[in-house]
């Protein structure tokens, strides 16, 4: 695993060389640019400062030696191209009669020559390009000496400052690792980086989601343990009765009592893994288009044999073009509960309608019904899990109207109870964001 402290030693050291070695450059290019003036001027300076002389006295000047180290070459022609005096005779340069400076090779080595004329004779003063290569260099390498040298201290300050900035990672690292496994508390957010807020926010979030996800988990699984109980031991006690019958009747009685237990055991595990499949991750779901009039045409034409059994008209009341955005499915289980509920507690000869409308800019959903309907102080505990009307003589597991509420919030709808049809029976409506 790279760590991240080496990382960034290793980048900000490698940018501060980069940047060195830059100006580094940048200087030698700039240097090199004043000492060529400077120098260019020194030789036009020294042919001047011969010429301004009315008549060189040859005679007099001695020819120079071969030294390697003379700045500068000085030589005198005659109008012939005869040198009549050489400062250096280990660095003879050939004659140019052009005046001014020219810039010329001569056996391997690159010279600067300024040529000025004096009545007769052709003064030409020149000195080697290499040297001003390195006075730029010495130049240059005065700053990036510097900057190599203090490499080692940037590295070591920079290794300090960056491990004091993560502490706070290292901080939370720490406080992470000490938790047990069943810890979801928030973590500590003061004194927090700006960097790091965002991620211990994120985090934070994190752990709330989960928090509610395993709350509602243990909570369902409370209740299921609970409500399960009661189904399976009536089943073996109805098991008991049809082992314990000695005639027919009896043993059908009991073959008939233990048929109706597995039904509601049944239906009750059907709702229950209904409701698990709802839980919070259903809300990740991608959303579609749903039209909610064809939607109602399929689910009563599912429960019609249902009805006419029961004997209850299940009529169908639709706008068209009403849709919402949401999960197909999960709208299917919402309103086939509804149906569903409804028909149980219609009486023989009753009607249920399933109406779809926009209204007051909602696309609603509504199954209203004639039946006994739900009294108006028990409105508001039905939508508990588990919660059954005292007095209902209709089998169930009480979990209808909680599914219905479970899928609504997950498509941020309100679902409202009242009055059914004609002033009697039950109401529920559904109120979605349009598509």
């Amino acid at each position: 695993m790279t760590s991240l402290r080496q990382r960034l030693l290793v980048a900000l050291l490698g940018a501060l060389l980069l940047v060195g070695v830059l100006a580094s450059a940048a200087t030698y290019l700039s240097a090199r640019s004043e000492i060529n003036s400077l120098l260019d001027e020194e030789l036009r300076q020294v042919a001047l400062s011969l010429r301004d002389h009315a008549v060189l006295d040859l005679s007099r000047l001695t020819r120079g030696g071969a030294d390697s180290r003379q700045r500068v070459v000085v030589q005198i022609w005659d109008p012939t191209g005869v040198a009549l005096y050489l400062s250096n005779t280990g660095q003879p340069l050939p004659l140019v009669r052009t005046p001014g400076f020219v810039t010329l090779n001569h056996d391997g080595r690159d010279w600067r020559v300024y040529t000025a004329t004096m009545g007769l004779q052709t003064i030409q003063v020149g000195q080697p390009i290499a040297l001003r290569r390195e006075l730029a260099t010495a130049v240059a390498l005065r700053i990036l000496i510097p900057v190599l040298a203090a490499l080692p201290l940037f590295g070591l300050l920079i290794w300090l400052l960056v491990g004091r900035g993560l502490a706070p990672v290292a901080r939370l690292a720490r406080t992470i690792a000490s938790r047990s496994a069943t810890s979801l508390a928030p973590l500590p957010a003061d004194r927090l980086p700006e960097e790091v807020a965002p991620l211990v926010a994120s985090l934070n979030g994190l752990l709330a989601r989960l928090e509610q996800s395993f709350g509602l988990q243990r909570r369902f699984a409370a209740d299921a343990a609970h409500e399960l109980r009661t189904p399976l031991t009536a089943l073996g006690l109805q098991i008991q009765l049809l082992e314990r019958a000695k005639t027919d009747e009896e043993r059908e009685s009991a073959v008939g009592r233990l048929r109706e237990g597995v039904k509601r055991a049944t239906r009750l595990v059907e709702q229950l893994l209904v409701m698990a499949r709802l839980e919070p991750d259903a809300a990740d779901q991608p959303a579609e288009r749903v039209e909610l009039g064809a939607l109602a045409y399929s689910v009563t034409r599912d429960f019609a044999p249902l009805a006419e059994a029961r004997s209850v008209a299940l009529e169908v009341d639709a706008d068209e073009n009403v849709a919402t955005l949401g999960a197909e499915d999960a709208l299917r289980i919402l309103l086939s509960n509804l149906v569903d509920n409804a028909i149980r507690y219609t009486l023989p000869g009753g009607t249920i309608v399933v109406r779809v409308s926009m209204a007051a800019g909602d696309a609603t959903l509504e199954v209203a019904d004639d039946g006994p309907g739900i009294p108006e102080s028990e409105r508001a505990r039905v939508f508990d899990r588990f919660y059954r009307v005292a007095g209902a003589d209709q089998p169930g597991s009480g979990l209808g109207l909680a599914i219905v509420r479970q899928v609504a919030d997950l498509h941020r709808a309100r679902v409202e109870l009242g009055a059914g049809l004609g002033g009697a029976g039950l109401s529920v409506r559904v109120r979605f964001p349009p598509a």
